[in-house]
């Protein structure tokens, strides 16, 4: 069993930052690939970034390639999404995600969810 919870969520303006966290709690948080997804009102969950269960390699989805950055510091049991140049069409609640092993942009791949952090960029 692996528990999520991120934080970081909030209210920024065009352009602005932040820096979202998933802590994970329960066993073996360094074998489990971790995806960041994002849903926005009335539109379906969709991928943002994965990170491989070494940090080594990234994916990120096209719409956030170049201003959005994974990382992961397994000692800590923590995942970051670092987002830069945000947008308004960035608003949406995001979630973590862990799959044992598996990468995968499928949501349906992930075994285990936070409950979600909103981030919202006005314009």
């Amino acid at each position: 069993q692996v528990q999520l919870v991120e934080s970081g969520g909030g209210l920024v303006q065009a352009g602005g930052s932040l820096r979202l966290s998933c802590a994970a709690s329960g066993r073996a948080f360094s074998s489990y690939t971790m995806g960041w997804f994002r849903q926005a009102p009335g539109k379906e969950r969709e991928f943002v970034s994965i990170i491989t269960w070494t940090g080594t390699n990234t994916y990120y989805a096209d719409s956030v390639k170049g201003r959005f950055t994974a990382s992961r510091d397994n000692a800590k049991n923590t995942v970051y999404l670092q987002m830069n140049g945000l947008k308004s069409e960035d608003t949406a609640v995001y979630f973590c995600a862990a799959s044992y092993k598996l990468i995968s942009t499928f949501s349906g791949s992930y075994d285990y969810w936070g409950q979600g952090t909103q981030v919202t960029v006005s314009s």
